[in-house]
């Protein structure tokens, strides 16, 4: 996404009733479906919507939760299923824009028409990670796992402006930070030291962020050892290496 690109809001999303799932918590609040009317977006989400799972949802980083419509349309032509707005939890289903690719710490502005005072402004924040609800709710055959490879993920928002949103509301992109560094790069760790870079100019980060970046960091660090005790092991390596 770059500054001056434009989507639109299909729906605005919400709790539609506490759903039982396996587990701890027992509960989940991913059945959302689409409000009529416009809905408050604060601090903490939307009016009418709240979460069950407080130790891995919810929060100022991940006050809204938006998903692309176009990959909302892959799955569904994939799945051969009728996937529509709220279906992946999310509170706003968006055209136009690739959420997935947002890069972290871009600013949108949603509002009808022009960019005004009266729009919300919401901050790019963290990916959306797969969960065991999630996987429960889709009744889908290795859910999590087909969505982790596709890692169309979603996007988070940190809400700077409160405000109202509605369907039919544009999406103003009005702010891109240089590092680049995608909602995307971060959920798949592909580019380790560039995800280290975010943490030094991304000082508003959020913890979620830092310890998937440390989990990459981890694995990284773990698979080179596992190739390093293979060379050890490797006598012509070894031999060469003497």
């Amino acid at each position: 996404m770059r500054v001056g690109d434009i989507g639109e809001v299909l729906a605005v999303c919400v709790l539609h009733a506490e759903i039982e799932v396996p587990g701890r918590v027992g509960r989940s609040a991913i059945d959302k479906r689409p409000r009529p009317d416009r809905v408050a977006v604060r601090a903490l989400g939307l009016d009418g919507d709240h979460v069950c799972d407080t130790d891995h949802h919810g929060g100022p980083h991940k006050a809204v939760y938006a998903y692309a419509d176009e990959d909302a349309h892959r799955w569904a032509t994939e799945l051969d299923r009728n996937l529509p707005a709220g279906w992946f939890g999310e509170n706003l289903r968006i055209r136009g824009l690739p959420v997935s690719d947002a890069v972290i710490g871009a600013r949108l502005a949603i509002g009808p028409g022009p960019v005004g005072p009266d729009h919300t402004l919401l901050e790019v924040s963290e990916p959306r990670v797969p969960c065991a609800t999630f996987q429960h709710w889709s009744g889908e055959r290795q859910w999590v796992k087909r969505f982790t490879l596709r890692s169309d993920t979603g996007t988070y928002f940190r809400v700077l402006t409160e405000g109202t949103i509605g369907a039919g509301d544009t999406v103003h992109v009005v702010h891109v930070p240089e590092h680049g560094i995608t909602v995307r790069d971060v959920f798949t760790g592909a580019d380790p030291e560039r995800l280290e870079r975010l943490l030094a100019v991304e000082p508003t980060v959020s913890d979620d962020v830092r310890m998937q970046i440390d989990r990459h960091n981890r694995r990284r660090a773990n698979a080179e050892r596992a190739a390093q005790r293979r060379d050890d092991g490797d006598p012509l390596k070894a031999g060469a290496r003497a």
